[in-house]
């Protein structure tokens, strides 16, 4: 989703080259337009359905004049010898110029506008987040041969809503196929348009109509929410209290990782929190405090006498000091059960403890509340389950992931108190496994027929040996593979992906256990097959959740892939040259009958050091692979060849075709707003900008990127200075200009997208394609307007990167500096913050003010 740009507003200079009065009130109206969606609109990026963004629009180029007058049918008889050369569809907004090539002449601009109206010539198709110029043009064809059936639409339906982030339209005709068991017709790929009763259809790279992702249309009955909504809180003011006074409703934090303080579970689908920070746990104290000191003077304490179920009152804890808001939930002879609404917990006290509860106490939400732990909701009363949530959780300050915000919010809890984070969901899971099936390594002893499943580039290894919890597993899938060729449903699909999650993924053709590792936006994850032990990046629509008939067996069913590393040889990352890992992946990988012997166990890291065999022949440890890697010169680094960082250079593994580089990004006209986030800011003179409504293209081409790059071979790319290329950094794909090639194996990259440096080791750059040069580097230089050019101090730029490091503001365009490359060319702007609702803020101002200040202390 995108923040609509603002209108653009005249400029107008003073002497001094700074907006005068008039204009800056203009402008500072026109701000203010955008100030109530862009709050939600920057933490729903990821995961709605990109809206219509309007854009400034430039002016167009003079036409050619008009050798005859505007002829409908002549322009009709030429469109369609133009639409038969593009068959599969054109921008309108090159039409114009394809016209003028072929025939000479301008395209009268009274074609333009009937081209909706020409049906039996042509097909105009709106994307959803395109620039309004930019409709597709497609030829006429049949209505009766191409629509699309009732029954694939409803399928092609339930598809979309189970993917509420959007799916790529290249993914439907396996997805289909796979769920319902027939081929998608062949056109509907062809003719989007036709779907454009169930989704809205977007074209993130420009360039490439066939690469549209498609976002369901949910038409939501506001009336039913609301009634819905009415009866519910009605039912609760009474249960709450029998007085007028109604308490507020507690809302969820805005942010994507609140902090929460655990208070029990008893059920994993209804587990009692309570969320810390500003708004909850410190308004709560505050309330208490004003509590204490209110019901400190006797007269205000008036005594609760007969006490109602559902009534709320003010309860004198223990301590006799505390005061703490309570509801009735049992009442008694001479005694009433009472649950403290804001710590969770219930108890049985006396009556004389109960006073009435003022009406200025009923002001704060209830800060006790419900969340529903994910993966783990049809095991949410086992008693393994819950003992070792109470174990890891209970009475814990932890972070949850919110993967869906509604009353019972669902969610991941994670343990970031040690060096790794625990996943508490994960850990919950695993307390199910059937101990029994394990098939640990024992020290000093040997094994036969052993299948080595994976070879990583820092020498360790995944294997399986035989055992009964290998075969129970195999049995368990075969069922599983068989049980899932006969569904013809949606039901299976994965929606709704988070890490930890345990769910279905094809591994050489058969459906195999894996465990989601990673996120990249909303359509593209990391995944390990927990029983061979290989890495992945696949899309959403590649899994599948486990069926419900062998979900108990999958789940108690301990991973069959065995972590070793080569006893006598290093382990990390560096040490091992491609040329040993790719010689141990030839030799073990091929081999049907591996043995090993194990000579130690890090229980810690759950890591086995073994002797491997490709015989039966484990007692002489000269016959190891082990010892013919160390013997061999594979092992052994070649000498690196390095380059300068001087100038550019020839290199042997160099792209031979030349790139072409993305267009340069359009920016609005001089005077004109832009909406921006703020990636990066090193001070006024320098900071790095990127146009907020295109940052889900961005995602969706990192997305793609790691599909492509996590699936190429690993053959280190030999670089050059200012060569434009692809960089593994943190998990994800950038794309990245080369800066400087170090003589340590590192390299110095700027990210074209980010705008940040960074240093990387060379085995992780590849060559860049032409696919991702659609979309404009994203990354805009800038440096503040309105303020003298200056020497800033640590201090005044701290103060500015607290204002504007990352987060959407709005720039006001003052001037280019243009550049043939993207990374050359530097924009001077105004940045304004608008999510205020009382002002808005102008930086230049902010710091103008604290130069002032620090030259007065001076």
């Amino acid at each position: 989703p995108g923040v609509p740009n603002l209108t653009s507003c005249p400029r107008k200079h003073s002497r001094h080259g700074m907006l005068i009065k008039d204009e800056k009130r203009t402008v500072n109206f026109c701000l203010k337009q955008a100030k109530t969606s862009r709050s939600a609109a920057f933490m729903s990026l990821i995961f709605l359905a990109p809206s219509i963004l309007n854009e400034n629009t430039t002016p167009s180029k003079p036409r050619l004049p008009h050798s005859a007058p505007y002829s409908p049918k002549l322009v009709q008889s030429r469109l369609k010898e133009v639409l038969n050369k593009h068959s599969n569809g054109l921008w309108v907004s090159k039409l114009p110029q394809l016209y003028r090539d072929l025939y000479k002449q301008d395209l009268p601009s009274e074609a333009l506008k009937d081209l909706e109206h020409w049906t039996h010539i042509c097909t105009v198709e709106k994307p959803c987040s395109t620039k309004p110029q930019e409709l597709l043009l497609y030829p006429a064809k049949e209505t009766s041969q191409i629509t699309p059936h009732s029954a694939v639409k409803q399928k092609l339906g339930e598809l979309l809503l189970k993917y509420s982030s959007g799916l790529w339209a290249h993914a439907l005709p396996k997805l289909y196929q796979d769920t319902y068991k027939c081929k998608l017709p062949e056109f509907v790929l062809d003719h989007l348009n036709l779907l454009s009763d169930i989704c809205t259809i977007d074209y993130p790279m420009p360039d490439n109509p066939k690469r549209a992702i498609l976002y369901a249309k949910v038409l939501e009955d506001e009336n039913r929410n609301q009634s819905g909504l009415a009866g519910s809180e009605t039912k609760e003011a009474v249960e709450r209290s029998l007085s007028s006074q109604t308490v507020p409703p507690l809302l969820i934090p805005r942010e994507e990782y609140p902090s929460v303080l655990v208070v029990e579970a008893g059920d994993t689908n209804s587990v009692i929190l309570r969320y810390i920070g500003d708004g909850y746990s410190k308004a709560q104290e505050k309330l208490e405090d004003e509590m204490r000191e209110f019901y400190g003077q006797d007269s205000n304490k008036v005594a609760l006498t007969s006490p109602l179920t559902g009534q709320l009152t003010a309860v004198c804890a223990e301590e006799e000091e505390e005061i703490l808001r309570a509801q009735v939930c049992e009442v008694m002879a001479d005694k009433v059960k009472v649950h403290y609404v804001d710590h969770g917990f219930s108890e049985v006290i006396s009556k004389s403890k109960l006073f009435e509860l003022h009406e200025k106490f009923y002001r704060l939400p209830f800060q006790a509340t419900k969340c529903k732990l994910a993966g783990l909701e049809s095991f949410s009363q086992e008693q393994a389950v819950l003992k070792r949530f109470e174990s890891m959780a209970t009475g814990k300050i932890l972070l949850a992931e919110i993967l869906v915000r509604q009353e019972v919010p669902l969610v991941v809890l994670y343990d970031t108190s040690q060096d790794d984070d625990i996943n508490i969901n994960a850990a919950c899971m695993k307390a199910l496994q059937d101990k029994s099936l394990e098939s640990p390594l024992k020290v000093n002893s040997a094994y036969m027929n052993v299948n080595v499943t994976s070879v990583c580039s820092d020498g360790t290894i995944y294997c399986q040996v035989p055992s009964r919890g290998l075969t129970k597993l195999n049995e368990i899938l075969e069922k599983t593979e068989n049980y899932l060729h006969s569904q013809v449903t949606s039901e299976l699909l994965v929606s709704r992906p988070f890490c930890g999650k345990i769910c279905l993924a094809r591994y050489k053709g058969k459906w195999s256990r894996v465990e989601i590792t990673n996120l990249h936006g909303s359509r593209v994850v990391d995944i390990m097959f927990v029983d061979v032990g290989v890495q992945a990046s696949v899309e959403v629509t590649e899994l599948r959740e486990i069926p419900p008939p062998t979900l108990r067996d999958l789940i108690s069913t301990p991973a069959q892939a065995l972590k070793c590393c080569l006893a006598d040889l290093p382990v990390s990352v560096g040490s091992w040259t491609p040329d040993a890992v790719q010689w141990l992946r030839d030799t073990a990988l091929h081999c049907s009958d591996c043995s090993l012997k194990a000579t130690k166990v890090d229980e810690p890291k759950r890591l086995a050091h073994v002797y491997l065999f490709t015989s039966k022949n484990f007692h002489d440890k000269s016959c190891s692979l082990n010892q013919q890697l160390a013997d061999s010169n594979l092992w052994s680094h070649q000498k690196d060849v390095f380059l300068s960082s001087r100038g550019p250079s020839k290199s042997l593994n160099a792209p031979t075709n030349p790139l072409a580089l993305p267009p340069l990004l359009e920016l609005p006209e001089i005077g004109q707003n832009l909406d921006v986030f703020v990636s990066v800011a090193c001070h006024p003179g320098h900071f790095v900008l990127q146009p907020w409504h295109d940052m889900y293209k961005l995602v969706d081409l990192m997305g793609e990127m790691i599909l492509h790059y996590n699936k190429m071979e690993e053959k280190p790319l030999k670089v050059e200075k200012s060569q434009v290329c692809a960089a593994k950094l943190e998990n994800n794909w950038y794309r990245v200009l080369v800066k400087g090639v170090l003589t340590n194996g590192l390299v110095s990259v700027f990210q074209l997208d980010y705008g940040k440096h960074e240093l990387v080791s060379c085995t992780q750059l590849r060559p860049l394609t032409q696919e991702f040069c659609q979309l404009p580097f994203q990354a805009i230089t800038a440096q503040l307007a309105g303020l003298k050019p200056r020497q800033w101090s640590e201090e005044a730029s701290i103060v500015f990167r607290n204002h504007v490091e990352k987060k959407p503001l709005v720039a006001h365009l003052d001037s280019v500096q243009e550049a043939s490359q993207s990374w050359d060319r530097k924009v001077v702007i105004y940045l304004v913050d608008t999510s205020q609702e009382e002002r808005d803020i102008w930086l230049h101002d902010i710091m103008a003010e604290f130069t002032d200040e620090m030259s007065n202390a001076a």
